[in-house]
């Protein structure tokens, strides 16, 4: 190990790591962002295999106008749909973050959709989102967006990682995925099952179940649904913590981008970087009517597969974002000219224009 590799927090990943009242650090971790300068070692097998993702995907989209079973399409949708919860509430809020907690059928699902995906296993994916939580955007960081938008996006997955975040992965406690036979079983099984599920199975069904053809079935729901939905969660990981507010913590490089939602179903990043442990996309509930992840994670609770749900309390928000956040809370909330009264009393909002002016 080189000298002097000490990667410093700069975030929280449960809500026992916090240290104030309102949930956060007793730390300006604005002052530990940085990017030193490195030469990095590129990983030419991923560099040529997202060359080939990206130049076929184009060509895949081309045959889903032109030439697709309209089966095909909505295939091809409906698999994106689960992998998408998969990693979203399987890898990411359950896993990562503990959110919630499941039961062993909906664990085993979020785990096979979550395979299907493609995005490594659920230990190294959890392993590495928790490092960037733990250290966000600092050199700990896998995908430290102090280091640029390709970076961030995609060209963190294109070299070889840095001594400080292969220090942050080992600080990490990783005991709970250990103990996880779930978890245990996809580790050791990965390379076994990500083919078939991935790869294989979406370029087979539609052949033989609706008579598409093999390059269709292979470009379309394999390969293009493939290559949208890494780059959905490659654009939280870039664009999220480039562009847009931070009502909650201006400290912290991610932001609340509508246009990230939009796209990704996930684009209130400064709220969750605030407060990663709950399970909900934001505070604002017409929100999380609309998030697809959240949806199911609410209805596998309603029939009991899912349970204790993490939620951060309105008062803690408005606490944390009277002492932290950059005064733009207004255009998210009650404050907004287009948050009407009807919508006000449906709804609900938190109301804290007025304390921060008075501060």
């Amino acid at each position: 190990m080189p000298p002097n590799v000490d990667p410093i927090p700069s975030g929280v990943v449960f809500e026992t790591d916090t240290q104030t009242a309102d949930l956060g650090l007793d730390k300006d971790v604005s002052l530990l962002k940085k990017a030193t300068p490195k030469k990095h070692e590129y990983v030419w097998f991923n560099i040529f295999w997202f060359l080939f993702l990206h130049i076929s995907s184009v060509y895949g989209l081309y045959l889903a106008f032109t030439s697709a079973k309209w089966q095909t399409n909505v295939f091809a949708f409906a698999i994106h749909q689960m992998c998408a919860i998969g990693i979203g509430a399987g890898s990411h809020r359950l896993w990562t973050h503990r959110c919630f907690k499941a039961k062993t059928p909906l664990r085993t699902v979020l785990m096979i959709w979550q395979t299907m995906g493609f995005q490594d296993s659920i230990f190294e994916w959890a392993r590495d989102h928790r490092t960037h939580h733990k250290y966000a955007d600092t050199d700990g960081d896998p995908h430290n967006a102090e280091r640029g938008l390709f970076f961030s996006h995609m060209g963190w997955l294109c070299c070889k990682k840095s001594p400080e975040v292969i220090e942050g992965g080992k600080r990490i406690d990783l005991s709970d995925l250990y103990e996880d036979p779930v978890v245990m079983f996809q580790k050791k099984h990965y390379l076994k099952m990500m083919p078939i599920l991935c790869f294989v199975l979406p370029t087979v069904l539609p052949v033989y179940l609706w008579g598409e053809t093999w390059i269709n079935a292979f470009f379309i729901p394999t390969i293009l649904r493939y290559t949208f939905g890494i780059n959905v969660v490659w654009s939280v990981n870039s664009f999220a913590h480039k562009f847009g507010y931070r009502p909650y913590d201006k400290s912290l490089n991610p932001r609340e981008n509508i246009a990230v939602w939009m796209f990704c179903v996930e684009g209130f990043h400064n709220y969750h970087h605030t407060f990663p442990w709950d399970y909900r996309a934001s505070e604002h509930p017409l929100i999380n009517m609309l998030t697809p992840t959240i949806v199911f994670i609410e209805a596998m609770a309603k029939i009991g597969q899912a349970y204790d749900l993490k939620a951060v309390s309105p008062e803690i928000i408005k606490q944390r974002t009277l002492r932290t956040g950059d005064g733009t809370h207004q255009l998210w909330g009650w404050d907004d000219p287009e948050f009407t009264e009807r919508l006000k009393a449906k709804y609900g909002a938190i109301h804290c224009t007025e304390e921060k002016k008075d501060m």
